[in-house]
């Protein structure tokens, strides 16, 4: 398994790099259209390689994802912790109540009762 990972690691590298040579021309960036920007005295330009806007826009997209995933599954998360807090109080509350079960009796028998 960790060989076909590795693999496949390797083809998307060649892959990247493929792109990113295949598309080096200078594009322009603009935040805003030219005539809004004009209208508003803010006109941010940004000239950058073709392959740095897709892998970059890639990378943002992963990025995004990654964070609304992260905020939706909040409330499993929170609903799995709760759940793992009780089973702890409930599991310390049973080891409580075996000793005193087990107060009054010989050793070897409380062993043995705890082990079955």
């Amino acid at each position: 398994m960790r060989y076909i990972r590795y693999a496949f690691l390797a083809a998307l590298g060649v892959v990247l790099i493929s792109v990113s040579l295949a598309n080096r021309e200078i594009v322009t960036l603009r935040v805003m259209p030219e005539a809004m920007s004009e209208q508003l005295g803010m006109n941010w330009v940004v000239s950058l390689p073709l392959f740095i806007v897709v892998l970059g826009g890639i990378a943002a997209g992963l990025i995004i994802g990654f964070v609304w995933e992260w905020l939706r599954e909040h409330k499993h998360r929170r609903e799995a912790s709760q759940k793992s807090r009780d089973v702890a109080k409930l599991e310390r509350e049973v080891v409580r109540l075996k000793g005193e079960r087990d107060q009054g009796k010989d050793e070897v028998l409380a062993i043995l009762d705890e082990a079955s």
